[in-house]
């Protein structure tokens, strides 16, 4: 039993079925946004064409951290990232798996930060300033997974 009002049937966005699959420069894998959608739990709310923008945002922030890498992995002779040894896990490579998390994370710090000019009321603001703290959360965790696919660690410690 719920006391939240609902909208109409009709007025409720169903979730797309088919979302294209976004793709990546050849080094890097593919994105599905209904992957990114599922794991990142993005609402039907949020459109395709946005979701879309978000991950291709997200694909050229990631990119930024990884162009060496990615120069030196390909001089070694790996014309991919899946090609790369290393541990899999679910039979997947680690490494493709902490390049996808980093997408879908700056994907979703993205679409937070950017779905707050919706609504102007109180309520709206005061769920914009308490979804500030996860924006930042979201980008450290993106910055983390990145770390963990050049397999550098995650901490950076300077004596004064």
């Amino acid at each position: 039993m719920s006391f939240v009002a609902l909208p109409p049937e009709a007025d409720l966005e169903p979730t797309p079925e088919n979302e294209p699959t976004i793709t990546n420069d050849g080094f890097f894998p593919d994105i599905d946004p209904l992957a990114v959608r599922a794991a990142q739990r993005v609402p039907s709310s949020i459109t395709a064409a946005r979701l879309r923008a978000a991950i291709l945002g997200a694909m050229m922030t990631a990119r930024i951290d990884l162009v060496a890498f990615a120069a030196s992995a390909q001089a070694a002779g790996h014309a991919r990232l899946q090609d790369m040894p290393g541990p899999q896990l679910d039979g997947i490579s680690i490494r493709v798996l902490a390049y996808s998390r980093a997408i879908g994370l700056y994907a979703k710090a993205e679409l937070i930060e950017r779905h707050r000019d919706f609504d102007t009321t109180n309520a709206g603001a005061n769920q914009a300033s308490e979804l500030e703290g996860s924006i930042g959360e979201l980008r450290r965790d993106a910055q983390h997974a990145l770390r963990d696919l050049k397999g550098i660690g995650r901490t950076i410690v300077d004596l004064i």
